[in-house]
């Protein structure tokens, strides 16, 4: 069997260059979109990340605006910047990039963010609107998921859907989104986590298996039937001599076993990752036109 890799690089690029288009016609109309950025801290991966999803603004035409806070700054400080972000009418969207120093505060941080300028869909209120099948902002990772297969000519309808973990910012809220009446939904959904006694009895018996489990080659290629869709959400360092930083990125997924087994798989990197910050503009496009027809 010949595996279709889900090129998440090629199907973001699709969907950047329509979101450019969709921000020339706000510019157009008289409105630019805005992204407001706030990175606490000097975490290497959260600067990489905030690099990555600034690139992505520029080359759209969005605005973005970074404030950089020490790794020192106290709950004060940090709520006091979504809170001029929150007044700010040039800014849309908002981004406060995970994790904080102090993780015992993101709670807060987050629920400070106005739920129309809530980008990630991290807001309670977006949260329980999703929950309900309400317009809401989507979490990004989880929308890019939808998407991913719809460009990639694979339909969630009338599927077993076998989703492994089950967090907020992924598990839950795809599992919610996939089993929704919908035209990226309609799948019969499956979660399993740490307290499934047995996670290979379902995944053998899934049409779709979604990793978002966030360890090694956790899912492996005894573990799917033949013929089955691999969305790998995991990326993760592993040791590795022979390259220059010491490191190689794999996903959760055991890829290389899986090739000619699966009929449909992503690779990491290039594979998910892409797509989530491909929504996190989407989003910020939608704000934007929601604030100026209000």
């Amino acid at each position: 069997m010949e595996t279709q890799i889900l090129d998440g690089k090629q199907i973001a690029a699709e969907l950047r260059e329509e979101i450019r288009l969709a921000v020339e016609t706000c510019q157009k109309e008289g409105f630019r979109p805005g992204l407001g950025v706030l990175l606490v801290g000097d975490d290497p991966a959260s600067r990489s990340y905030v690099t990555a999803k600034e690139k992505a603004c520029d080359a759209a035409g969005i605005l973005s605006r970074e404030v950089k806070l020490p790794a020192t700054a106290s709950k004060e400080e940090i709520l006091a910047e979504v809170d001029r972000f929150n007044a700010s009418e040039d800014i849309n969207g908002i981004l406060v990039q995970l994790p904080l120093p102090d993780s015992s505060i993101e709670e807060e941080v987050l629920n400070r963010i106005l739920p129309e300028k809530d980008v990630d869909g991290f807001h309670p209120v977006n949260v329980g609107r999703m929950m309900l099948g309400l317009p809401a902002y989507l979490p990004c990772t989880p929308h890019g998921i939808l998407h991913m297969l719809k460009r990639g000519g694979i339909e969630a309808k009338g599927k077993h859907v076998v989703v492994v973990g089950r967090s907020n910012i992924v598990g839950r809220p795809l599992a919610n989104l996939l089993s929704q009446k919908s035209e990226l939904g309609n799948a019969t959904v499956t979660m399993c986590h740490t307290g499934t006694p047995d996670i290979a009895a379902f995944t053998k018996e899934a049409d779709i298996v979604v990793a978002a489990v966030g360890r090694p080659e956790v899912v492996t290629a005894d573990m799917i039937r033949d013929g089955a869709v691999v969305i790998d959400v995991g990326v993760n360092r592993v040791p590795d001599d022979s390259k220059k930083s010491g490191f190689r990125l794999v996903g959760d997924c055991e890829y290389a076993a899986m090739l000619g087994k699966a009929s449909a798989i992503t690779p990491v990197p290039g594979g998910v990752g892409p797509m989530t910050i491909a929504m996190l503009l989407f989003n910020t496009v939608e704000a934007a036109k929601r604030q100026a027809a209000s």
